[in-house]
């Protein structure tokens, strides 16, 4: 098993990895809009947060030697579910390979975000 890391996605706020790997799975930790260089959450609409949202969880699985055309399943966290056709439309561009997915309605998640992805992902074949 190794732990995977970046820097170029937020760090972990808690006592976490951002990824966990193991045979030819990745387990990522659930990631939010923290933009990476300012250390702290940016934009205030789901779109925005889903865009930066999807950007880490892309830099953490570039990080692991995947991507998202190898992510098996996901479980997205909304503070809002009427938010849930605006955040469809952004995580529709990112995984566009359609991952299993369940998605939830949540009372509050960490630092005020308005959504939450993490992932399960295949290691990516080596040609």
């Amino acid at each position: 098993m190794r732990t995977i890391h970046t820097d170029t996605a937020p760090a972990a706020l808690g006592p976490y990895s951002q990824a966990k790997a193991t045979c030819k799975l990745i387990f990522t930790s659930g990631q939010i809009a923290i933009d990476p260089a300012e250390g702290k959450i940016v934009d205030t609409t789901i779109e925005g947060q889903t865009h930066q949202v999807c950007k880490n969880l892309g830099e953490v699985l570039k990080a692991a030697g995947t991507d998202f055309d190898h992510v098996l399943k996901t479980t997205c966290f909304l503070k809002d579910i009427n938010d849930f056709a605006a955040f469809n439309a952004i995580y529709g561009e990112y995984f566009t390979s359609k991952p299993a997915r369940s998605c939830v309605e949540v009372a509050n998640l960490p630092a005020g975000a308005l959504v939450e992805v993490e992932a399960v992902a295949q290691a990516a074949d080596k040609d």
